[in-house]
C-alpha cells in the first residue's frame, strides 16, 4: 500500500518521533503533547476529538465505497517515563530528550528515550499521513494519556470510541516478531505516613548512596533477577538496627516510577561515631551483592560521605516503621504460570519512595494474571500499613487481557508476518500491563492485538530501540489493514 522505500519509511517514522522527543510529556503532564497531535492529525486530514482528560482520537475517512467497512483502531500511549543516569541534570516538566542515532539503534542522552510509546504514537501518525490517498476503511487513531503511571486515559475514554470499532491494534510491545494477545492485569498501591520530627543528637552526618543498578521495566524484566535499590537500602539499615549502631535517619529516597525497577536509593543519617562501624556494615553489605547479583547487576556501588548535618530527623519510631515496611514487602517475581511455565504468573515491584516535607510516600505495583493474586497484595497491604503505622492507598485493578482463540486480526498478522519475513511471529501473552484489557471491558467484541518494534531497557537511561525494526513494523500493520478491508 505504501511505495516507499525502507529507509524512507525509518526516516519518516523518525521525523514523527523526533517532534514528540521535543515536548516534555510525563505522565499527568500530557497537555502539551497532546495538543500537538491534535495539530498534527487534522493536518493529515483527520476529523479530531480531544477528551477532558487530553485523550487524542483522530477518525480518517475511508476512500469512496469503503464507507461500510468496520473501523479499524491503531492505539498507543502519549506519555513516557522520564528517568535519568546519575549526574545527568533533566527535568521531566522542562527538558526535550536529546536523542542520539546511530547505525543501528536509537537512544538518548543521559535520559529514558520514551519510545515506550513514543514509538507507537509516531508510527500511527505516519500511517495516517500515508494512507490516506489509498483504498481504505474508516480508520482511528486512539492516543491516550497517563499509561505509564495510573491508565487514566484508558480509564475515562468514552466507551463510544470502541463500540463501532471491530479491530484494534496496540502499538506498544516490545520485540519486532512478537505478537501479544494477552497481558497482566495490576493494582497501584501506595503507603503514606506522616513522620514526626526532632532535633538531631548525632554530630556527624553521612549520605549512603546506592547506585549502578540496572533497573528496568517492572513486568517485562521482572524476571531477570535484578537488584532493587530501595530494597538493598533498606536491608542496610535492618543490618545497622540489628547490629545495635545507633544512627538517626533524616531522609530517604529511591527510585523514579512505580513501575521501574529502581537503579538507586539515598539515605542522610546522622551519627556521633566516626562511621568506621557502618563502613562495616556497608562492606558486608557490597559482598553479599557480589555474591548474588553478580550475574545481573555488576556495577552496584555503595557511596559513604560526609554530608552537612541537618536540621532534623525523624524519631526513632518513625524511622523504624519505614525500615520494617520495606522490608515486609515483595518486590521480584511471586509465582510462575503454572500453564506457561517460562512466563510469570505474579510479581509485585517495589518501585520508589520519597519525602515531601514530612510525609513518606512509597509506590509498589503487584502484577497477576490470577485477578485472586491481586487480592493477596491487597490484604497484605493492608495488613502491613495497621502493624507499621502506615494508610495503604489502593487503586481499582487494572484488568488483564485474556487471551481469544478465534481472533482474526491475530491469524491475518501472522500470515503476513510469515509472508513477509519469513519466519514464524511468536504468540505470546505477557506480565506487563497493557490498555488492552480496560479496552475490552467497554467492547467485549473487539479483536485486539498488540506489536511493536524492538527496544530494550525501557524505563532506563540506557533504554534504546532497534532501528531496523521499525521498517517490518510498518509493512506488517499496513498489509494487515489491506487484508482487513479486502
Amino acid at each position: 500500500m505504501l511505495e516507499w522505500t525502507d529507509d524512507k519509511i525509518i526516516d519518516g517514522v523518525l521525523a514523527e518521533f523526533e517532534q514528540l522527543a521535543k515536548i516534555p510529556r510525563q505522565s499527568g503532564h500530557e497537555k502539551a503533547v497532546s495538543d500537538y497531535l491534535v495539530n498534527a492529525f487534522k493536518n493529515f486530514g483527520c476529523q479530531v476529538q480531544q477528551d477532558a482528560v487530553y485523550n487524542v482520537i483522530a477518525d480518517l475517512p475511508a476512500s469512496p465505497g469503503y464507507e461500510q467497512k468496520p473501523v479499524i483502531i491503531l492505539q498507543g500511549h502519549m506519555d513516557m517515563v522520564c528517568v535519568a543516569a546519575p549526574g545527568v541534570e533533566y527535568d521531566p516538566l522542562t527538558d526535550p530528550i536529546k536523542l542520539i542515532r546511530d547505525e543501528k539503534f536509537l537512544s538518548a542522552d543521559g535520559t529514558s528515550l520514551g519510545a515506550d510509546d513514543g514509538i507507537g504514537v509516531a508510527e500511527a501518525l505516519f500511517i495516517m499521513k500515508n494512507i490516506k490517498d489509498k483504498d481504505h476503511g474508516p480508520l482511528r487513531a486512539i492516543i491516550t494519556v497517563d499509561e505509564e503511571q495510573g491508565m487514566s486515559g484508558a480509564i475515562n475514554l468514552d466507551p463510544k470510541f470502541l463500540t463501532d470499532a471491530a479491530y484494534l491494534i496496540n502499538c506498544d510491545s516490545e520485540n519486532y516478531d512478537e505478537l501479544t494477545v494477552g497481558s497482566a492485569g495490576s493494582v497501584n498501591i501506595d503507603f503514606n505516613k506522616k513522620v514526626k520530627f526532632v532535633k538531631p543528637q548525632g554530630r556527624n552526618a553521612y549520605k549512603i548512596s546506592i547506585n549502578g543498578l540496572k533497573g528496568g521495566h517492572s513486568g517485562m524484566e521482572i524476571n531477570k533477577g535484578r537488584a532493587n535499590a530501595i530494597r538493598l537500602m533498606a536491608m542496610l539499615l535492618y543490618s545497622l538496627n540489628k547490629a545495635g549502631i545507633e544512627y538517626e535517619l533524616a531522609s530517604i529516597a529511591g527510585g523514579k516510577a512505580r513501575n521501574s525497577i529502581p537503579a538507586e536509593a539515598h539515605v542522610v543519617i546522622t551519627t556521633n561515631g566516626n562511621g568506621a562501624d557502618i563502613l562495616r556494615i556497608i562492606d558486608i553489605a557490597d559482598k553479599q551483592c557480589v555474591d548474588v547479583y553478580d550475574n545481573t547487576d555488576k556495577d552496584i556501588s555503595f557511596d559513604f560521605v560526609r554530608a552537612d548535618l541537618p536540621a532534623q530527623v525523624m524519631t526513632e519510631e518513625d524511622r523504624d516503621s519505614i525500615i520494617n515496611l520495606l522490608v515486609s514487602l515483595h518486590s521480584g517475581v511471586y509465582a510462575m504460570s503454572q500453564v506457561l511455565p517460562k512466563l510469570v504468573e505474579t510479581s509485585a515491584n517495589l518501585g520508589m519512595i520519597s519525602q515531601t516535607d514530612d510525609l513518606i510516600n512509597i509506590k509498589c505495583l503487584p502484577r497477576s494474571s490470577v485477578d485472586s493474586k491481586l487480592d493477596e497484595f491487597e490484604a497484605q497491604a493492608d495488613a502491613l500499613a495497621a502493624i507499621t503505622g502506615f494508610t495503604a492507598d489502593i487503586d481499582k485493578k487494572t484488568p488483564g487481557w485474556k487471551e481469544r482463540q478465534d481472533s482474526k486480526l491475530a491469524k491475518i498478522m501472522q500470515e503476513v508476518f510469515r509472508a513477509q519475513n519469513g519466519k514464524t511471529m511468536k504468540v505470546e501473552s505477557i506480565h506487563a500491563g497493557l490498555e488492552c484489557g480496560w479496552h475490552l471491558l467497554k467492547n467485549h467484541n473487539l479483536d485486539v492485538v498488540s506489536i511493536g518494534v524492538s527496544t530494550y531497557d525501557i524505563h532506563s537511561p540506557k533504554e534504546r530501540l532497534e532501528l531496523w525494526t521499525i521498517v517490518p513494523q510498518i509493512k506488517l500493520i499496513v498489509e494487515t489493514i489491506k487484508r482487513l478491508y479486502s
